[in-house]
C-alpha cells in the first residue's frame, strides 16, 4: 500500500506544475516545487515552494532531499545536477540524459534520425558560408534555429535569402545554431505519449494543433485525418516514446506533409499544451497520467471520454495587472470548462489559462470553445 506521505518534487511551478499538483493531491501525494516566482501558480493550489532558479543547485538538491519522486514541468533546467542526483539514487523522471538530449534541438534531431524516426532535413549551421550552401541545399528556404533555450517561436527564423540569413546570424550571434529544411505542411498534429516506469507506452488520440505567432492557440481532438494518417502518427509516437529513457508524459509535435507523410517536429519531455484537452476529454488527463508514470503506478485509460474536445488558449492581451472579465458569460456556454493559471501580471501572449470544450463533433466543441473565449477578457 502506498505511503500517503510520499512526495512528488517538480522542477518548475508554472501552469503545468499547477495542473500536475491538482492531479497529485487527490492521489494522496504531497507536492514540492522549485520556482523563482513569488507565489507561483503551483503554490497557489497546494504545492510547497522552494524559491529558487531552475539552475540553482542548492534548490534542486533541497527538492531531491524532500521528494520520493522528482520530475520536471520545464526543460530549461540544470539537467546535469539532476543526473548527479539520479546517480546518487534519486528517482528522477524522465531520465536526465533524455532531458539533456531534448534541450539541444540539434541533438534531438540527430537522435530521432538515428532511431529511424521521420524528420525534416537538417544540418549544423556554422557561419554565413555554411548557411549559403544549406540554403541552396534546402531549396532556397529554411529555418534557422538556436539549438538551446527556444520556445513558443523564440529562437527561430525563416530564411529565404542570403540577406535574411545574415539577419538571422546577427540576431542569434553567439548562439549555437542549426538549419532545417522548410516543410510545406497541410496540418500540424500532436500526440501525447505516456511511458510507464515498466516501459509500457500508452498514446492519446492524434490531435490537430493550430499556431499563431508560433504559439499554440487551438487544439482539436481527434484530428480530422484519415485512419491511415492517424495510424502512422500513432506508430511514430510509439516509436519516439519507446526510445525515451525514464517515465513520464511526452508531447510529440508533428507535421502532416502534402504527400500524406508524418514528420516529427519536436518532442517535449513533459506534459504539454497540446494535451490540455485531456483534462475534460479523456478518461485520464495527461497530468494524472504523468503523476502515475513518475510514481511507478499503472498508466490510466487514454481513450476519449467524449465524442470530441477542443482547447483554446487564453493569451494575455496587454501588459498590465491581471483582471479577468466575462467568466460568467464564458461558463454559460454549454460543454465549456475554464482553467485559469493564477498568473500576474498579464503580458501580451503570456499563457494565462485555457478553455476546454466538449461536443458531439469537433466543430461543435471548437465553436463552443471559441465562443467562450470571445466572452473572456484578461
Amino acid at each position: 500500500m502506498m505511503n500517503s506521505q510520499q512526495t512528488i518534487g517538480i522542477v518548475g511551478g508554472g501552469q503545468l506544475g499547477r495542473m500536475l499538483t491538482l492531479s497529485a493531491l487527490p492521489l494522496g501525494f504531497r507536492v514540492v516545487v522549485v520556482d523563482p516566482s513569488e507565489d507561483c501558480p503551483a503554490a497557489q493550489v497546494g504545492a510547497e515552494q522552494i524559491k529558487g532558479d531552475y539552475y540553482d543547485e542548492a534548490a534542486l538538491r533541497k527538492l531531491a532531499e524532500q521528494s520520493d519522486f522528482v520530475t520536471i514541468e520545464i526543460e530549461h533546467i540544470d539537467a546535469k545536477v539532476l543526473e548527479t542526483l539520479a546517480a546518487a539514487g534519486v528517482k528522477v523522471n524522465p531520465a536526465p540524459p533524455t532531458i539533456q538530449m531534448i534541450q539541444d534541438k540539434f541533438a534531438q534531431k540527430e537522435f530521432l534520425a538515428e532511431a529511424g524516426v521521420p524528420v525534416a532535413p537538417f544540418a549544423k549551421l556554422e557561419g554565413a558560408d555554411d548557411g549559403a550552401k544549406l540554403l541552396q541545399q534546402f531549396g532556397g528556404k529554411m529555418l534557422v534555429k538556436t539549438r538551446t533555450g527556444a520556445y513558443d517561436g523564440r529562437g527561430n527564423m525563416v530564411v529565404a535569402s542570403e540577406q535574411e540569413l545574415a539577419e538571422a546570424l546577427e540576431r542569434f550571434a553567439g548562439r549555437k545554431l542549426y538549419a532545417e529544411g522548410f516543410v510545406t505542411f497541410e496540418k500540424e498534429l500532436a500526440i501525447m505519449a505516456a511511458r510507464g516506469a515498466d516501459g509500457t507506452v500508452a498514446t492519446y488520440a492524434v490531435v490537430e494543433t493550430k499556431h499563431e505567432r508560433n504559439i499554440c492557440v487551438e487544439v482539436l481532438a481527434p484530428a480530422a485525418v484519415n485512419t491511415e494518417v492517424a495510424a502512422q502518427a500513432e506508430a511514430v509516437a510509439k516509436q519516439v516514446a519507446g526510445h525515451m529513457q525514464g517515465a513520464g508524459v511526452f508531447g510529440i509535435e508533428m507535421f502532416l506533409t502534402s504527400s500524406g507523410k508524418v514528420l516529427v517536429n519536436e518532442i517535449a519531455p513533459r506534459v504539454h499544451n497540446s494535451g490540455h484537452w485531456t483534462m475534460n476529454g479523456a478518461h485520464t488527463s495527461q497530468f494524472e497520467q504523468h503523476i502515475r508514470a513518475v510514481a511507478g503506478l499503472p498508466l490510466g485509460d487514454t481513450a476519449l471520454s467524449v465524442p470530441a474536445a477542443a482547447m483554446v488558449n487564453i493569451l494575455g492581451e496587454g501588459n498590465h495587472p491581471t483582471k479577468l472579465t466575462g467568466l460568467a458569460e464564458a461558463l454559460a456556454v454549454p460543454g465549456v470548462y475554464v482553467h485559469l493559471y493564477g498568473k500576474t501580471p498579464t503580458k501580451v501572449d503570456r499563457k494565462m489559462g485555457h478553455i476546454n470544450a466538449i461536443g458531439e463533433t469537433v466543430e461543435e466543441a471548437r465553436d463552443r470553445a471559441r465562443k467562450a473565449r470571445k466572452e473572456l477578457s484578461i
